[in-house]
């Protein structure tokens, strides 16, 4: 990981590939100095075109370098550029950075080793390393890339490469919240005198004090187990330490099921609780396979749709990156080309159309799957710019393949009246450079935590089968 807060000042050579994932990272070096070989411009170059997030990424970073250049002559140049800027999310009184920004303008020769031959563009940045690290005394030179390979040649000739991983949300993927909590079997005895409750509406509520508090957060599912079953959900946490919870419904018993569809454990109750709640705007669902998100998703969504009129219609999307080979160019309509990536869409609409309508025969199950159908429509995130989504419920699945910059995109598509839920598993992540700590899934969990309107749930049993429970597990 960079670590911007070393003692001494460095010298930063940065690869193609680390601007390409993230633009601003000209600025995130703070004090330290940045080197751009000219080889790595032209890699710039070469991948501008096109309307991939890279293509935009790429042509961001020219209008930044374009910016710095303005008003500059060729000994300004060799002197380092002067890196100053206010990124989005900062305020004018954010540290800015302090370093300098070095473009190449001399030729640095410097011969490889004979076991790295050839004028690849990787080579050539490592010949550029060697030659500066040769040169330059008075400072450390890293190489900063997110190509593995390319930072294990590095070490293998004697320099040293590091990863960028400024983007990176977490530390460790294990920090993230869950978005539930156990209680110890002395909740009760430890808070008995000072527990205050009410009932308002039908609901049940409690105000909590105590030092147990003091890690809770709106939407923070609670669970107690001994010695006697209860579940509720923080409203409001006071500065005081003073937290208000609620009661919430156990969709676990077959008179609360939604769609047809009962939870198999406690957390799919919580993850019901919050795709059901009115006031939750923003709902996130972790878990690996066969732990019930789609499904849950969909059943509450139909019906906040179709029976509770809620939302107009449901709107479902995701990144298309295959697991295997690509299939090629498909044809039809945007919601035809989309079709084949949404199977899990039509495998859980399977289930559903048959809970809500299994006693009737082939034609109501027909009937019943093209009502259901008739209510999704399934767009993709490549023409998701510039458009507003008013009083529906988006669903965003494989959101885990999603980069910070993407899902910000697509978040801020909603309008009023619209929930958007995002769905998966950052142990499956299928983007190249992106990792369970930089996800933009990971980024919306840690992000949206306190927020009164937004819930997350992290699902860890699998009630698919036995079969895909153990394969889980063990494969």
């Amino acid at each position: 990981m960079i670590n911007t807060t070393r003692k001494h000042r460095c010298l930063f050579i940065l690869d193609t590939n680390v601007l390409m994932h993230d633009p601003t990272a000209l600025y995130r070096f703070m004090e330290h100095d940045i080197y751009l070989p000219m080889i790595v411009l032209e890699e710039l170059d070469a991948g501008k075109k096109g309307q991939s997030e890279t293509a935009r990424n790429v042509r961001q970073v020219s209008r930044f370098l374009d910016d710095m250049l303005t008003d500059v002559d060729i000994a300004t140049i060799n002197q380092g550029l002067s890196i100053h800027t206010v990124l989005h999310g900062q305020s004018e009184s954010s540290v800015t950075p302090t370093g300098r920004l070095f473009l190449q303008t001399r030729e640095e020769s410097n011969e490889l080793p004979i076991s790295l031959p050839g004028s690849r563009a990787d080579n050539q940045i490592l010949g550029i390393t060697l030659a500066l690290q040769e040169r330059i005394t008075d400072r450390e030179v890293i190489l900063v890339s997110k190509d593995i390979n390319l930072r294990i040649k590095a070490t293998a000739v004697g320099l040293k490469a590091e990863d960028y991983h400024n983007d990176q949300v977490l530390d460790d993927v294990s920090l993230l919240h869950t978005g539930h909590q156990i209680l110890g079997p002395d909740f009760w005895e430890a808070h008995g005198e000072a527990l205050e409750s009410w009932q308002d509406e039908g609901r049940v509520f409690y105000r909590v004090h105590g030092a147990d508090t003091a890690e809770w957060y709106p939407n923070l599912y609670l669970r107690l187990e001994a010695p006697a079953p209860f579940t509720a959900v923080v409203r409001q946490v006071e500065p005081d330490g003073t937290a208000v919870l609620e009661s919430v419904t156990n969709y676990q018993q077959e008179r609360h099921s939604v769609w047809g569809i009962t939870a198999r454990n406690p957390e799919q109750s919580f993850a019901l609780n919050a795709l059901m709640d009115p006031e939750v705007d923003f709902v996130s669902l972790l878990g690996q396979a066969g732990t019930g998100k789609t499904l849950l998703t969909l059943a509450a969504a139909l019906t906040q749709v179709l029976e509770q009129k809620l939302y107009t219609e449901i709107v479902m999307t995701r990144v298309t990156i295959p697991v295997g080979e690509d299939i090629g160019f498909l044809p039809g309509t945007e919601e035809e080309k989309m079709t084949p990536w949404m199977g899990a869409l039509m495998d859980n609409l399977e289930v559903l159309a048959k809970t809500d309508g299994g006693s009737g025969g082939s034609w109501e199950r027909a009937a019943t799957n093209d009502l259901l159908q008739s209510r999704i429509k399934i767009r993709s995130l490549n023409f998701m710019r510039g458009r507003t989504f008013q009083n529906k419920l988006v669903i965003i699945d494989e959101a885990q393949n999603l980069t910070a910059k993407q899902m910000r995109t697509l978040i801020t598509r909603a309008g009023p009246g619209t929930k958007m839920v995002c769905l998966g598993n950052i142990a499956q992540i299928d983007t190249p450079y992106l990792t369970e700590t930089s996800s933009g899934l990971t980024f919306v969990v840690d992000r949206f935590r306190g927020w009164p309107h937004g819930a997350h749930v992290t699902l860890t049993r699998g009630e698919r089968s036995r079969l895909a429970e153990f394969a889980a597990e063990v494969l």
